[in-house]
């Protein structure tokens, strides 16, 4: 199996709650993911997010290749975290866990996310020529972008 951890961390001067109703907020995810990725919600969304909630988004990951990307949300505890779960999409399983912590200067949000690639031997061996620096860009795009939404400067 080619299972991969990612964990990103972001240190965010802002309230707990703030942090929560920004990235519980899949509207928000267009205003955070690069535009290269060509990321579209494609299902009808309620608010709040709720436990059991499937989310279909359509995603470019690499030039020509568009698909869908279905989630579904699990194990809410607001304001402290709440995981996606891929039922389909570009990864063998992807599992991503949103965590918010309060600090003495506002909260840190760490991205917790287990993933497998596709493609047996193929995907293990793109891995860290394909996949790897592009959730790196992904991420660090999306830093820069949330402090930007949360107007922090």
């Amino acid at each position: 199996m080619n299972k991969y951890i990612l964990e990103d961390r972001l240190e965010l001067p802002v309230s707990i709650e703030t942090a929560w109703d920004f990235i519980s907020n899949p509207n928000n995810l267009s205003k955070i993911m690069p535009k290269r990725l060509g990321f579209k919600i494609t299902s009808r969304l309620e608010l709040p997010l709720k436990e059991g909630q499937i989310i279909s988004y359509q995603v470019t990951p690499l030039p020509f290749f568009k698909t869908k990307w279905i989630s579904k949300i699990t194990n809410i505890d607001y304001p402290n975290q709440f995981t996606d779960i891929q039922t389909e999409g570009p990864y063998r399983a992807w599992v991503h866990t949103h965590i918010l912590e309060t600090t003495d200067t506002g909260c840190v949000m760490i991205d917790h996310i287990e993933y497998e690639v596709p493609f047996g031997i193929l995907g293990k061996l793109l891995h860290p020529l394909i996949v790897k620096p592009q959730l790196a860009r992904i991420f660090e795009h999306r830093r820069k972008h949330i402090t930007q939404q949360l107007d922090i400067r």
